[in-house]
């Protein structure tokens, strides 16, 4: 087992590795910017290097910097977190060729499914179901393109390969409004991801967002633990997530669990990982990967009681999964509610200083931040702060301890967005389970969007 590890992230996350090492008995070096100077994770670690200012470009995302502060230091691995880094190839080849260890799968696994192209083909060598569409990258004559979206259906949408994070993709309905869109994704995909290659996908109407977690190790065993719904979105981007996923019968789950861990032991993959799904009409059609730890894992660690960021290094360290199949039992329901520092109504980011703060407690309650009384919120980053996350016998449970969790927790000085959690609580949609991705988004549409 390593004797240190450095983590490559801040924020909720990089208190959450440095736990995680704490309690195996790890030493951590954490690597910040000079905004993050303040952070708790900085003050509770081991050793601390700042690695530049507070631009992403020049700290979170500069591998030089990072793999130095790793040589300083005598860290033996590299945790890259979730974000920035995480599922970068050559940061993780990198990593390698430097002598330590990417916390994570091997460089070429990355490249593999961080392209949609090839993941999509992947995944169907290995039985994985996918969303109907092109064969491969979308050809430069328009002419052919059309002939692959008549065969599809309208409405269909273009994407792009190398996109993420609800960036680079455009639905099309008509055949008139083809060209443009083909022409305007690749242009973005090429400004965005350094790659104009766009491919194309039969459009489902009204799909859930389910994802498979899952883990594997480098002697060839993969197990699933299970699923969770994360259908409430906005723009692309999750607001709240659940695990297991209401209302979708267990065999089916099971069955796509299966094909997700087998496709785990064909692509050799190692680490932890996330199969996303769209579900509609009991079909589960294959979307993207993510490479890496998820900011919603704690659903699925409560729900199982394993812990994900400590498999995670285990498995890095080169020992086998202590998990087979069998052992992994679901209990109970979780769910988890994104906390950003944000007005709640027009999502604009609110950062600051926070005057007063209250954590929520209390029975089945986690709350996973690295906020505190006092620490100024910057605003060169993701609006995120922290993550409740209510868990009960049942879902209904689950759901009563999210609302007093919410009713109790208290951040004074800045907006947040938990009055929007509070209404959706309670909403009778929601309670009842089931929505799509595409339901948070009519619902605030409905209401304006904006509350004055």
């Amino acid at each position: 087992m390593f004797e240190k590890v450095l983590i490559a992230n801040r924020g909720e996350i990089a208190l959450r590795v440095q736990r995680a090492c704490r309690e195996m008995g790890i030493k951590t070096v954490v690597v910040y910017s000079e905004a993050d100077r303040d952070s708790k994770y900085v003050m509770l670690a081991d050793e601390a290097v700042c690695i530049g200012p507070a631009a992403s470009a020049q700290s979170y995302l500069n591998m030089p910097a990072i793999i130095s502060a790793a040589e300083v230091t005598d860290a033996q691995a590299i945790h890259p977190g979730y974000g920035f880094l995480s599922e970068n190839a050559d940061f993780a080849e990198r990593v390698e060729s430097s002598g330590f260890v990417f916390i994570g799968p091997r460089a070429d696994t990355i490249r593999l499914m961080g392209d949609k192209v090839s993941a999509k083909n992947a995944m169907k060598a290995t039985g994985v179901p996918c969303v109907p569409g092109s064969e491969g990258a979308l050809p430069d004559d328009l002419k052919e393109v059309a002939k692959i979206a008549r065969r599809v259906g309208y409405p269909i949408i273009i994407k792009a390969a190398g996109g993420g994070g609800g960036r680079g993709m455009r639905v099309v309905h008509t055949e008139a409004a083809l060209p443009s869109a083909v022409t305007m994704t690749k242009t973005e995909a090429q400004t965005a991801f350094g790659n104009p290659t766009v491919y194309m996908e039969k459009y489902l109407e009204n799909p859930r967002h389910v994802e498979i977690q899952v883990l594997a190790d480098q002697h060839g065993n993969a197990v699933y633990l299970g699923e969770r719904d994360c259908s409430m979105q906005r723009r692309h981007q999750k607001v709240i997530e659940e695990a297991p996923a209401p209302l979708i019968p267990a065999r089916l789950t099971a069955r796509i669990g299966e094909r997700c861990a087998e496709a785990c032991r064909k692509i050799g993959y190692r680490g932890a990982g996330t199969f996303e799904f769209l579900y509609e009409n009991n079909e589960f059609y294959f979307i993207e990967m993510n490479t890496r730890v998820q900011v919603e894992h704690p659903v699925t660690e409560l729900i199982t009681g394993i812990d994900i960021v400590q498999e995670q290094i285990r498995v890095a360290a080169g020992e086998k999964l202590r998990i087979r199949q069998r052992d992994v039992v679901l209990r109970g329901h979780a769910i988890e509610c994104r906390i950003n520092a944000e007005d709640p109504y027009t999502f604009v980011p609110f950062p600051g200083k926070i005057e007063m703060y209250h954590p929520p407690g209390g029975p089945g309650i986690r709350f996973d931040s690295h906020i505190y009384q006092g620490y100024t919120v910057p605003p060169y980053y993701d609006s995120m702060i922290a993550k409740v996350i209510a868990y009960g016998d049942t879902r209904e449970q689950a759901i009563r301890r999210m609302r007093i969790a919410l009713s109790e927790m208290g951040i004074g000085g800045i907006k947040t967005n938990i009055p929007l959690h509070q209404e959706l609580m309670q909403d009778a949609r929601f309670v009842k389970g089931g929505v799509s991705i595409h339901y948070l988004e009519q619902r605030l549409a409905d209401k304006g969007e904006v509350k004055r």
